[in-house]
């Protein structure tokens, strides 16, 4: 039986069918990064097929707590957070930016759905080929839970949803996703959620907290060097849908970790001094020996400093779900 059939259409707010595949956006993306100083690229870039691929082998390594503790997070705590949900009575949307192959969050669904109140899964995620396969999985695997998937990035998602469905949203932004943000940024998009939002709505969200540096250093440069292909896998995309000639054995993975800002930093440095020449941007790219190209920030917080985060964002901390070690947190928002 074909069950993509008898899927609802999904929402398609992306510019393109696929917004992973806008090689323009991309090229203009490069040319800016490139042509700064210091240099830098998006680390939205990573996640072509090959970097979702060594991401997941990254989630499984040792060294990377992050995934396993949140895991520990909602599996353990899976009952308290549906009560929380359920706490008006009343339906809900269940909004997840970013839901990918929505892995953790099928943690909380499968809760949601043996309490059977009612609520519907609004996933929400920038590539329609993911949308589709996360559509259909759980089709088979909680065909009780009503889907409808939106295509597109959050902010459009959200506007969109508070236009067509006004009924109270609980939004879910898992993993440690808001680290990526510089401290403004995160800022600005919180604030953006919360204007999307409405009295008694509610945000949780993921956050990777602080520890032992050499623990959160080891996470972002395992033994096996997974993460350093991960990374340079930014070059290889640029030499494959760009047009690039980086030479990648010339350049390298290199991590860092500052305590006193609680940042994690990922670069990509040059070995020597060397032009890289990009035919999708028509211009040629100079590097100093070992300069650096910035790729991610990771930042890590206090509760503390996410409950002062939520507050100037219009939200109050309801309540804290974390694992046995205290390393990561599940902190759900309310609005007032």
């Amino acid at each position: 039986m074909d069950l993509t059939s008898t899927l609802p259409p999904m929402i398609d707010l992306s510019r393109k069918k696929d917004g992973t595949n806008d090689t323009e956006t991309f090229a203009a993306d490069v040319a800016e990064g490139l042509g700064t100083s210091p240099k830098s690229l998006p680390s939205r870039y990573f996640y072509d097929a090959t970097g979702s691929r060594l991401f997941q082998e990254i989630m499984a390594l040792p060294e990377y707590y992050l995934t396993r503790c949140e895991f520990e997070v909602l599996q353990g705590n899976r009952q308290e957070i549906a009560r929380h949900f359920f706490a008006a009575d009343s339906f809900f949307h269940l909004i997840d930016l970013g839901a990918g192959d929505a892995l953790k969050t099928k943690i909380l669904l499968r809760e949601l759905a043996l309490q059977q109140n009612a609520f519907d899964y609004v996933p929400v995620d920038i590539s329609g080929d993911a949308m589709r396969q996360l559509s259909d999985s759980l089709q088979q695997e909680m065909p009780s839970v009503d889907v409808q998937a939106v295509v597109g990035e959050y902010f459009k998602a959200l506007e969109w949803l508070q236009e067509h469905k006004p009924e109270r949203k609980i939004v879910l932004f898992l993993g440690s996703n808001i680290g990526n943000f510089k401290n403004d940024e995160s800022i600005s998009f919180l604030k953006s959620i919360r204007s999307n939002l409405s009295p008694g709505d509610k945000l949780l969200m993921g956050v990777d907290l602080r520890k032992d540096p050499d623990t959160i250093l080891s996470a972002y440069n395992d033994a096996s060097g997974v993460t350093a292909a991960f990374n340079m896998n930014l070059l290889r995309r640029i030499n494959t849908e760009l047009g690039g000639d980086f030479d990648l054995a010339e350049f390298m993975h290199y991590p860092i970790y500052n305590p006193h800002e609680g940042v994690m930093r990922s670069f990509i440095v040059s070995k020597k001094a060397q032009d890289v020449h990009i035919q999708a941007t028509g211009q040629t790219f100079h590097f100093d020996a070992w300069e650096a190209i910035h790729t991610e920030n990771s930042h890590k917080y206090s509760l503390k400093q996410i409950e002062e985060l939520g507050n100037t964002c219009g939200f109050r901390i309801e309540t804290v779900f974390q694992d046995t070690e205290c390393r990561f947190a599940d902190v759900l928002f309310t609005v007032d």
